[in-house]
């Protein structure tokens, strides 16, 4: 006796994404469609940089000074093995932006995360809680906004690197730059979540949460957080954005990374020195990487605050 199978009681997955109003709304924006894409070739290009990468940069025996300051492959002097031509140490340029790309994406991709985990239980602290504690830490915040988010970041770098020997500072490096954006962009996703914790704590389901009993850590994490976390998305977007500039401006003032690990911001900074002798190259095709990746995440992150948003779109 054959069974029947019985009818779903909802459309799967993939059907429910495919006919959501956010994957129309990036289908009928080709700017968004474009940002889309350069942000998806960038950041496989990153995470395949070993792949893609003719040499690795970071391996000393693939690098000979003899073969510095080579132009483009299509400039006279070029090399076809350069597509980009090599900096001042080196190093093949194309293969040193895929790596520095890597290192830059990584130090702002953790900041955030260290951000928004900052910020995101400051927040709920604040908002649930209330009285002293939010005084407390929304003053701190307030205090904080008066600075920029990059003076902060080289106090901060200034101050770690302070209280590490300095011969470990290269092999401490990137910790130190992640905990500076994480330390820098706190404020935002904690004003954020504090603002909805603040409408969220009043509501039947959270009343009812107190009446049975439920611890406050229980109650946040488990049935705030959940209600509150929308805006975070946006946020973390446009953030890793800021985030990768700050290791740029970090690496190009000279206390981000050192020279001999490449960042898009080292790379920047080294070839800044050369720009007015004639090899442009060494500074030009990072910063247009740079300028791409910011902008292109940037309008994602303008597209995604949009689509969450109905009253804006």
């Amino acid at each position: 006796m054959s069974t029947i199978p019985p009818p779903t009681a909802a459309p799967s997955r993939w059907r429910r994404f495919r006919d959501s109003d956010i994957l129309a709304s990036f289908l009928k924006s080709k700017v968004t469609m474009v940002a889309g894409l350069v942000v998806l070739l960038l950041f496989l290009g990153a995470a395949f940089s070993p792949w893609l990468a003719p040499t690795n940069p970071f391996d000393p025996a693939t690098v000979f000074l003899a073969d510095s300051m080579i132009p483009p492959a299509w400039q006279d002097g070029g090399e076809a093995r350069f597509i980009l031509g090599t900096d001042d140490q080196g190093r093949d340029l194309y293969s040193a932006i895929l790596y520095g790309m890597r290192v830059s994406l990584v130090v702002g991709g953790l900041g955030c995360l260290l951000a928004a985990s900052i910020g995101i239980t400051l927040g709920l602290l604040a908002g649930y809680l209330g009285g002293r504690t939010d005084a407390l830490i929304m003053r701190i915040a307030d205090v904080q906004l008066t600075f920029p988010a990059i003076l902060i970041a080289l106090l901060i770098d200034g101050v770690v690197r302070g209280v590490f020997p300095k011969a470990s500072r290269e092999d401490t490096a990137i910790y130190v730059l992640v905990i500076s954006i994480g330390l820098s962009f706190w404020v935002q996703y904690a004003r954020t979540i504090r603002g909805s914790t603040l409408i969220e704590r009043n509501k039947d389901y959270v009343m009812a949460a107190r009446l049975v009993g439920l611890p406050a850590p229980l109650i946040m994490l488990r049935h705030v957080l959940p209600n509150v976390i929308g805006p975070v998305l946006v946020i973390l977007t446009i953030n890793l954005a800021l985030a990768v500039i700050t290791e740029a401006t970090l690496s190009f003032l000279g206390v981000g990374l050192p020279a001999t690990q490449p960042s898009l911001g080292t790379l920047i900074s080294i070839g800044n020195k050369y720009l007015f002798s004639g090899d442009w190259w060494i500074v030009t095709f990072p910063s247009v990487t740079l300028a791409a990746l910011v902008l292109a995440v940037n309008l994602l992150g303008d597209w995604l605050r949009d689509a969450l948003n109905p009253r804006l779109r």
